[in-house]
């Protein structure tokens, strides 16, 4: 016990801060400068199917009625020819699992191209840079105007600038919302004024949320709020795919002339990068990509494309800014197929497989047995024990169907009530029903017995569904 216990100093030392103005500095206005390429023409292409999906499936029809619906108030979600209840949880689990490995899967393989090509906010927020563009002009001109005191020029560009904004942010709430009320209707109400006050609130508040997002928050929801970029970094590895710069090919930077042949770059000291900062001034989040890869980075190529135009025009080979892997960067081999996408794919295969045995095992329809609580059972005038029932009959189709109804399991009872009903596509019919029997064929309190309910598809083929429920005598 006398052995002394050695101990380590664990004082602590003193922390060197950065200088505020280097990091912690109010955040400055980026100026998105155009670009034009085959990463850009891709990305506007994929953009434009993106909004063009979004605009025109609410107002597709379907047997009469919106093709895509989701009626929050009648608690059903209408898809073409199949109706989502809230008993239908585990297919919208699927689909939001299936979406959330669909998403892995492919962030292991080519980074965040989903944000740089097909997310709602890069999307918008480069609509708005285009009418920015058209209206004040290019990133310089933006710059000096809002250098520029208020004139009248000024003063209706600004003008003509945020009444697009506020257009396309209206246009586009209007649509949103028309994913959960009836479009063709909504469009006239609310330029009418008769809309309603929850459909007239949300259209407010997701124009607000529009105009805000794409108009001044912009970067911040990509490298602030979104929690996607926070959590990437667990699904890259070394041989994803993502916007890279090559530095042993870049360095050392500086500018020169373009009669200076490349073969004499390397006795100047030189690399190919002419330090231009185009790929800054074209980057939506207003980062320098050849300081090696960052969370902030979207993935959208604007840097490649503006990289590989001043390359063509130096006459350089194309790719110091490009789509390649940090393996590839160091000069190995980029392996496509390796065991955490293997994973990814072999996870989002079975998935998708459930979601699809889900959706085709899926009966279209639905009962719900509710039992009279104001009384166990009752005592008729024959002296026979009547429970009294109220069956919930949902058509999960969008079409019109005859529902059979139909008891089993009690010796003898009689079903008391409509045993054959007609019900609407994506409806639910109440239908008050009682069973009675005689006490003499009850031997306990509680009775199980069945309901059955049976109808025909549109191929003439027989869909039948059962439900148990109990029936009470307690005088056994």
């Amino acid at each position: 016990m006398s052995e002394q216990i050695k101990i380590k100093d664990v004082t602590p030392v003193k922390i060197h801060k950065p200088e505020e103005s280097a990091n912690y500095s109010a955040r400055s206005r980026i100026y998105v400068r155009a670009v034009e390429g085959m990463l850009e023409n891709i990305r506007r292409f994929f953009g434009l199917i993106f909004l063009g999906l979004f605009a025109v499936i609410p107002w597709i029809q379907y047997n009469g009625n919106q093709a895509v619906l989701f009626d929050i108030g009648e608690q059903r979600f209408n898809i073409f020819a199949m109706t989502l209840w809230p008993q239908d949880l585990t297919i919208l689990a699927y689909i939001f699992i299936v979406s959330a490995f669909a998403l892995f899967f492919v962030t292991t393989f080519a980074g965040r191209v989903w944000c740089g090509f097909m997310c709602p906010q890069t999307t918008w927020t480069f609509i708005y840079i285009w009418f920015e563009e058209k209206i004040e002009g290019s990133r310089n001109k933006r710059m000096k105007l809002d250098e520029r005191k208020m004139d009248a020029d000024k003063f209706i560009r600004k003008t003509l600038k945020h009444f697009a904004w506020v257009s396309v942010a209206l246009l586009t709430a209007i649509t949103f919302v028309g994913y959960f009320t009836p479009i063709d209707a909504l469009f006239v109400d609310f330029f009418t004024l008769d809309v309603g006050f929850w459909a007239g609130f949300s259209i407010i508040f997701f124009t607000v949320c529009t105009y805000g997002n794409a108009g001044y928050m912009r970067e911040i929801m990509c490298t602030h709020i979104c929690p996607y970029a926070r959590f990437q970094s667990a699904m890259f590895d070394k041989d994803t795919f993502t916007v890279a710069y090559d530095p042993s090919r870049g360095e050392q930077r500086g500018p020169r002339s373009r009669k200076i042949p490349h073969e004499q770059l390397e006795e100047k000291g030189l690399g190919d990068c002419i330090d231009c900062n185009l790929c800054v001034q074209v980057c939506p989040t207003g980062i320098d990509i050849r300081n090696g890869l960052q969370y902030e980075c979207i993935n959208c190529g604007a840097c490649v494309d503006a990289c590989n135009g001043v390359m063509d025009k130096m006459g350089y080979e194309k790719g110091l800014i490009s789509f390649t892997s940090e393996h590839q960067l160091s000069g190995g081999t980029t392996k496509i197929i390796r065991p955490k996408l293997i994973g990814y794919a072999i996870v989002l295969l079975i998935m998708t497989s459930l979601l699809v045995l889900d959706i085709y095992t899926r009966a279209p329809l639905e009962i719900d047995i509710i039992k009279d609580r104001n009384s166990l059972y009752r005592e008729t005038n024959q002296g026979l024990i009547e429970n009294v029932y109220t069956l919930k009959l949902l058509n999960k189709s969008q079409n019109d169907r005859t529902f059979t109804v139909s008891i089993s399991g009690i010796e003898g009872a009689k079903y008391v009530g409509e045993s054959v009903v007609n019900v609407r596509g994506g409806g639910v019919y109440t239908l008050p029903i009682s069973v009675v029997t005689s006490p003499y064929s009850l031997t306990e309190e509680v009775t199980n017995f069945t309901f059955h309910v049976e109808t025909q598809d549109e191929n003439g083929e027989i869909i039948k569904i059962q439900e148990t429920s109990r029936f009470i005598f307690t005088d056994v």
